[in-house]
Formats: structure tokens, C-alpha cells, sequence
């Protein structure tokens, strides 16, 4: 359920819906990739399903309406598409959407340059609550066990170590 709220309604906000991923639905990344390596759903979009353009007009009308409320509102949504609005608030275009890494239940503002009010900005970007702070926690999409591989490969190949369990929650 996709909701926006404002004072002490919410309602259902249909262009913050999950992006349509139309043939490819319930489908891992890394099996798309066997199919179509390089596949990149801001680039290329879900046969079937939503293209990248569907999705920038939908964050697009969303951010229209938001400019003309006023004070603050509350929106959830889903990961990818939170990356849509996120880039496309900014004046972005969709492709550039996976450089937002968004975790599950993050929290993340956008607002205005309080000195260039005019200057849509991210404000705060994949906040955590203290207790998650610690955490290796990102918004995997797909195969789950390939990407933490890929990211401890990069991590070891850049000199990096892993953490360990205990030194990754208590710093």
C-alpha cells in the first residue's frame, strides 16, 4: 500500500505504487541478467510492465501536487521507486535512480535550500533509527546472496576487511 499524508489524513496515492514490473514480476535480477545481461530497469524497464518514462510522469505529476500543498507530508512507498521520486525532485532523470541506495523502512527528506528556496534538495537520504545504525543493511533487488557476494568482493578487492559480526554492531 502506497500512502500519502498530510495533517491527520492519509489516502492512497496511486503514483507512489511499485514500479510495474510486468513480465519480469517475482523474478531475481540475476536471472534477468542470464536473459539480458547489462538489463537495467531506469534504463530499460519490465517487458510488460512499466518503462522508465511511466515511471519519471508518475513521480513527476506526484511532485507537481506536492509543490502545491503546504507544511510537511509523510509519504511511503516502495524502494525503486522512491529512488524515481528522489531523482526526478531533484531535477534528475530517471536513469540516474540507482545512484539513491534506499534501505527498507529508511527515512529520507526532501525538501528546499533554506538559503534558495526556489533549490529543490535531499535533505536526509536512507536515514536509520540508532539501533539499525551499525547494520550492512542495503535494499537488495534480486538475488539477494550474488549481491552481499559482489559487495564483500569489492570490499576485499579495494583492501577493505569484513567486519565482524561483533564489530559491525558495536562499532
Amino acid at each position: 500500500m502506497c500512502i500519502g499524508w498530510t495533517g491527520l489524513q492519509a489516502k492512497t496515492e496511486s503514483d507512489l505504487a511499485e514500479w510495474d514490473y510486468g513480465d519480469y514480476e517475482g523474478r531475481r535480477t540475476s536471472d534477468i541478467h542470464k536473459e539480458r545481461p547489462g538489463w537495467n530497469i531506469y534504463r530499460d524497464g519490465c517487458p510488460g510492465g512499466e518503462i522508465p518514462a511511466q515511471a519519471s510522469d508518475r513521480a513527476d505529476r506526484l511532485i507537481a501536487r506536492l509543490r502545491e500543498m503546504n507544511g510537511n507530508i509523510a509519504l511511503f512507498t516502495h524502494g525503486q521507486f522512491g529512488c524515481v521520486l528522489a531523482a526526478r525532485w531533484i531535477g534528475l532523470p530517471v536513469i540516474d535512480g540507482p545512484h539513491f541506495l534506499l534501505g527498507t523502512a529508511s527515512l529520507s527528506i526532501l525538501g528546499y535550500d533554506p538559503d534558495h528556496p526556489d533549490i529543490p534538495v535531499i535533505v536526509l537520504w536512507n536515514g536509520r533509527s540508532p539501533q539499525e545504525s551499525g547494520s550492512l543493511h542495503y535494499p537488495l533487488i534480486g538475488d539477494n546472496r550474488t549481491m552481499r557476494q559482489r559487495a564483500i568482493e569489492r570490499w576485499e578487492n579495494e583492501g577493505g576487511e569484513i567486519p565482524s559480526e561483533r564489530q559491525a554492531n558495536h562499532g
